[in-house]
């Protein structure tokens, strides 16, 4: 079997035009000087987004250094939290603009100008030199979509503190692990969230946590369900401590290469991989992130649908999207609570112009049916981006047609800190599935094992080239585990460790994790193509396809599958369907009907998970970005049938 041949239904997606409505003259020639500076130099390109800052003390030197070691803006002195916030508070023509629009899973409202983010910010980091934190100290975010979740960072930012974002659904020994290997000095947490109608007790959590986390000195608490908590021992309120700190803080001017962000990332492995952004590297791409793929104006709404303890969150909301001075849309809940109508309804209620999700959100909208999207009309949306994961040409297509909108696919990595490779919103055509083409500042290549680049329609290892600023500078502790993770393997570029593969129209598609890549009979084939494949079938609505051992074959495909309707004959027509499409080697050697995946709260499909329960009957790895853990022993039951 050719890679060409295996790959073919998959890339075969024709250009899909945009449409003269869904296109921008005057983004389309900012783009193509853009790219113009890019190709003559991504360094000259780079000062050009640094130019659209504000800087407290000019920088002298684009860049020093190559992959693994280099930095940004020799000189200069920044401050994400001046840019992200103060400015737009301090001109009179935005400091009356709504900077959050928050909405709560029981249906509370509240809205913040950038006026009044700016002195919650303020005070809160006022509290937080009070507390005796300072630059480099670590402060954990540890709370679900709250407005509390941007001023905590951005008071963070103002101070020169290293913000982390734990997940909302982590429990104790994932928060402490976390709390323990960031050396976390304060934490502020909610003291519950509401999720699905149930309260989960975060103060609780933390509690217990702090057993195994000795360098937490402080805990600021937000009391979200106002039920007035009692505090204990080091624990203070976060409005009695906004109430204490009118005086604020001053605003710290910051190497931007000093660290600023530490997200930890889940994994096989038992120990959390903490990956460090920087001040300014952060701020610059993540600036340039927002701006060409969703591309705020003036009036519009950006609501990112996803997860603050997601690195999305962080992206295209609290720095990104504010650095824009975009009015972003913030959500607390399940966009199934307490109805399926509730995605419809949140876009409705605050004109929602721009939403950013994960695909599998698309693909929950399309189970919950046409007839519930027409009933619900969005005439204010006039964009859907997706990244997280890969998006299936069913979807994509689905989409597109329900909404009437630019479905724009994104991809990128935590280690990344941006998405880098996406069709530009209002410029570039889209194709189904695709990742489009790298966006200015970024170089990549396609190669094979030994480092050599291969040819368009032959799948390879996705490494990036250059140097960029929101690319991570360090594993936390660990600069070798850095080192050897990511230009280890192919020296002088970035591994991302996904295989990908470039289409005859340029257009790049990621096709997973390295590891996801099955070997049947000396055949590679993609669990990513085998699930486009799958996906196809007109009932089913979610797949997830993994390798597993095979005494004959080394690796064998197994499907798995939610479906609508009866579930009667499924199994037999996907293998067909498979084998006709692809050929007999990639045919799942199991489909699985399944009412319920493994997913994060972002709706990520845990497929590590999966295939240890087809394996172990259990889940044996870190289940700590789990959104259900109930999803497991559904999965467990599904499996013995």
């Amino acid at each position: 079997m050719d890679d060409r041949d295996t790959l073919g239904t998959l890339i075969s997606a024709p250009l899909r035009p945009l449409e003269d409505r869904w296109r921008s003259p005057l983004r389309a020639a900012e783009l193509a000087e853009a790219r113009s500076r890019s190709d003559s130099d991504p360094d000259d390109y780079w000062a050009w987004v640094a130019e659209s800052q504000r800087w407290l003390t000019p920088w002298h030197t684009v860049r020093t250094g190559e992959l693994g070691d280099f930095r940004y803006f020799e000189g200069g002195r920044i401050n994400v939290a001046d840019n992200c916030v103060d400015r737009w508070a301090e001109d009179p023509a935005t400091a009356d603009r709504p900077a959050v629009v928050w909405e709560g899973e029981p249906g509370d409202t509240r809205t913040l100008t950038y006026a009044q983010l700016a002195d919650e910010t303020d005070r809160l980091a006022g509290g937080l030199r009070a507390l005796g934190i300072g630059p480099g100290d670590v402060v954990a975010v540890y709370m679900p979509n709250l407005v509390e979740a941007f001023t905590a960072i951005h008071a963070c930012n103002k101070i020169g503190a290293i913000y982390t974002v734990l997940f909302s659904g982590f429990g104790r020994d994932a928060v402490a692990s976390r709390l323990a290997a960031a050396r976390a000095k304060a934490v502020v947490v909610a003291d519950a969230i509401h999720r699905r109608g149930k309260l989960v007790p975060l103060l609780d959590t933390l509690r217990a946590a702090r057993t195994d986390a000795p360098t937490v000195e402080h805990v600021v608490v937000v009391d979200r369900t106002g039920r007035g908590v009692p505090l204990e021992g080091d624990e203070v309120g976060y409005a009695a401590l906004l109430a204490e700190h009118p005086e604020g803080a001053a605003t710290i001017a910051l190497d931007p290469n000093e660290p600023a962000f530490l997200i930890f990332t889940s994994g096989t492995e038992s120990k959390p991989k903490g990956v460090v952004h920087s001040v300014g590297g952060f701020l610059l791409g993540t600036w340039a992130n927002v701006h060409w793929q969703a591309g705020p104006a003036e009036g519009d709404v950006y609501w990112v649908a996803a997860d603050v303890g997601w690195l999305t969150f962080p992206i295209q909301a609290v720095i990104g999207g504010l650095a824009h001075g975009a009015t972003i849309a913030c959500y607390e809940g399940a966009l199934d609570t307490p109805s399926p109508a509730r995605f419809y309804e949140i876009c409705a209620r605050h004109d929602v112009t721009q939403v950013l999700c994960a695909p599998t959100v698309l693909r929950l909208l399309r189970k919950f049916g046409d007839d519930l999207a027409a009933s619900h009309p969005l005439p204010r949306l006039a964009l859907i981006t997706v990244q997280g994961e890969p998006l299936d040409g069913e979807t994509f297509g689905w989409a597109t047609d329900t909404f009437g909108v630019p479905v724009v696919n994104a991809y990128g990595q935590t280690e990344t800190g941006s998405t880098w490779t996406y069709p530009v919103t209002g410029v570039d055509d889209l194709k189904a599935g695709s990742t489009g083409t790298a966006v200015p500042g970024h170089a990549y290549a396609v190669v094979d094992d030994d480092g050599a680049e291969v040819p368009p329609g032959t799948k390879g290892n996705l490494v990036l080239t250059r140097p960029f600023p929101t690319l991570a500078r360090t594993v936390w502790d660990d600069h070798d585990r850095y080192l050897e993770t990511y230009f280890g393997r192919f020296p002088g570029c970035y591994a991302t460790n996904d295989e990908a593969v470039v289409d005859d129209d340029g257009h790049l598609w990621v096709l997973g994790r390295a590891d996801d890549v099955i070997n049947v009979a000396a055949h590679r084939l993609s669990t990513m193509e085998i699930e486009a494949v799958v996906g196809t079938h007109p009932r089913v609505v979610e797949a997830a396809v993994v390798g597993v051992p095979d005494a004959t074959k080394g690796t064998v495909p197994v499907a798995f599958v939610t479906v609508t309707g009866e579930a009667d004959g499924v199994g037999d027509e996907v293998r067909a369907l498979v084998a006709d499409t692809i050929g007999g080697l990639a045919r799942p050697d199991r489909v699985i009907v399944t009412a319920a995946m493994p997913k994060t709260r972002t709706g990520k499909i845990m497929r590590r998970l999966m295939r240890e329960v087809l394996l172990h009957g259990e889940a044996r790895s870190d289940t700590s970005a789990l959104e259900d853990p109930g999803s497991l022993d559904t999965l467990a039951a599904a499996v013995r049938v």
